[in-house]
């Protein structure tokens, strides 16, 4: 399956769809607009860590303000505390298509099948970046002779 991003960047890992084959660790934060409370949930990650989340200003629901926060403790307790589950772990060129779908699924005439794509592509999302091993080290060789004698 394809996924078009609404952008006319060049990405270097082209022809290579995020989902199937992550580029990365999962290290970028992408919030499911759909499944958020909003300024109602008892364990806002806006309050936990207003400095990578913010509440969205169309729809009150929380946003990622900023990225690049993975070691961070507050943030990783507010993903971990979030009780819908809307916060997700997600490479960067995964979260340019999550993003890119959301609020095309968000525009004025609802589409309940963007809605459920989104839902589709987060789930594998966490299952391939579950799987993620980072390329190995290759070992150092020497073609000199040694004698340990």
């Amino acid at each position: 399956m394809r996924y078009y991003l609404k952008t006319n960047q060049m990405s270097p890992f082209e022809g290579i769809d995020p989902f199937d084959e992550p580029e990365c660790e999962a290290y970028d934060l992408f919030v499911n607009e759909f499944q958020c409370v909003g300024k109602g949930c008892p364990y806002s990650c806006v309050k936990r860590a207003p400095h990578a989340f913010s509440f969205s200003t169309e729809n009150a629901t929380a946003c990622v303000i900023s990225q690049g926060h993975s070691d961070d403790y507050l943030v990783q307790l507010a993903v971990g505390q979030c009780p819908r589950n809307c916060i997700h772990y997600v490479t960067p060129s995964q979260r340019e298509v999550l993003e890119d779908l959301l609020q095309s699924a968000l525009a004025a005439p609802y589409d309940i099948a963007e809605a459920a794509l989104l839902d589709s592509l987060i789930a594998k999302a966490r299952f391939e970046n579950n799987r993620y091993q980072k390329p190995k080290r290759k070992p150092k060789v020497s073609t000199e002779y040694v004698d340990w004698v």
